[in-house]
């Protein structure tokens, strides 16, 4: 157990991603698109498809891996795993199945649900067991095999999304608080801009009694109204975090966004005064990955070196439910 009103560090990272890679090429044989008018509209290039072996809890796993191994710790050091996705292996959950592939023996776990904000809302929750001395090591994973849950007849979604996961190791510190500011939102009444949502039918039971029997259909959205959500909220969410970790833009050392589409990334960084070698953006080669999207970025930016300990970042998520939500944090 940490001490209470101990500060948090990031201490390592990793991502993974399936093997298999659906670029915009095969896209077009599919249904009727072009490379040209989804790299145009989304800045997507390639994103990685899970097969019918591979599982969320296996590829978070790879994830988690990498992660304790760059902190320096086992996963039998681990206190608490949080595992965010909306596509969990088994509706129950998937983070004790995590927990049990990588040993982490003492570990509580638990799935948390906020779609593409979820990594950030995890790595908050994450800090709170930490800054109130209840755990000191903790693993927080977003990932998520929207492929699932695509219509892939539907070109207006099917070209968006990937599947990915990446991880990060919290660690409780006694000097100094590595995550700066947060701020997180939600906004039921806008579900119905990106959902995912359940259709049943009516199963008689008994006299007077029946059930709902069904299942979940394709991912449904209108881009064009979260595209108008994402660029005026997400802006405005990163400024209140800045407010209160008292710091401006030009103090920003990394802009990281949720990877939705490359549009929305500009419009975001344009409004907050971030000049783009700034903002870190794997995009093309993964499209969206919904909470894995902000880890994986990440993670390929640290292990390329740039990325530095003591960096700032300024982390955003946003999407369906709807939720948004923004994490200054130093690296490392």
């Amino acid at each position: 157990m940490s001490k209470l009103g101990a500060g948090i560090a990031i201490t390592g990272i990793g991502s993974a991603a399936p093997k298999a890679i659906l670029s915009n090429d095969h896209l077009s044989q599919m249904v009727e698109t072009s490379d040209e008018w989804i790299s145009t509209r989304t800045g997507m290039k390639n994103r990685h498809i899970a097969s019918s072996t591979e599982s969320l809890s296996q590829i978070s796993a790879r994830a988690a891996q990498q992660a304790l191994s760059m902190a320096g710790i086992t996963a039998a050091d681990l206190d608490l795993i949080i595992l965010a996705t909306s596509t969990p292996d088994d509706l129950f959950g998937s983070a004790c199945q995590v927990q049990s592939l990588i040993g982490a023996t003492k570990a509580v776990a638990f799935d948390l649900t906020a779609a593409c904000s979820g990594f950030i809302f995890a790595l908050i929750t994450a800090s709170q067991f930490i800054r109130t001395g209840v755990h000191q090591n903790v693993l927080v994973i977003g990932a998520d095999i929207l492929s699932h849950w695509v219509d892939w007849s539907d070109r207006n979604t099917c070209v968006l999304f990937g599947d990915g996961a990446g991880a990060i190791v919290c660690q409780g510190i006694e000097q100094g608080d590595r995550l700066l500011a947060f701020e997180m939102y939600s906004d039921g009444s806008q579900n119905n801009r990106l959902n995912l949502p359940y259709i049943g039918e009516s199963k008689p039971l008994v006299e007077d009694i029946e059930a709902s029997v069904g299942t979940y259909r394709p991912i449904v959205m209108n881009g064009r109204e979260v595209y108008r959500f994402a660029v005026a909220k997400v802006p405005e969410v990163i400024e209140k975090a800045m407010f209160r970790a008292n710091i401006t833009s030009e103090q920003i050392d990394w802009l990281l966004l949720h990877q939705a589409n490359r549009r929305i990334i500009d419009a975001v960084a344009q409004r907050l005064k971030i000049p783009r070698e700034k903002v870190l953006s794997n995009i093309a080669e993964y499209g969206n990955t919904s909470a894995a999207s902000i880890p994986l970025a990440l993670d390929e930016a640290v292990r390329q070196g740039r990325v530095q300990p003591g960096d700032i970042i300024a982390a955003s998520g946003f999407g369906a439910g709807l939720t948004w939500g923004s994490a200054i944090f130093k690296w490392g």
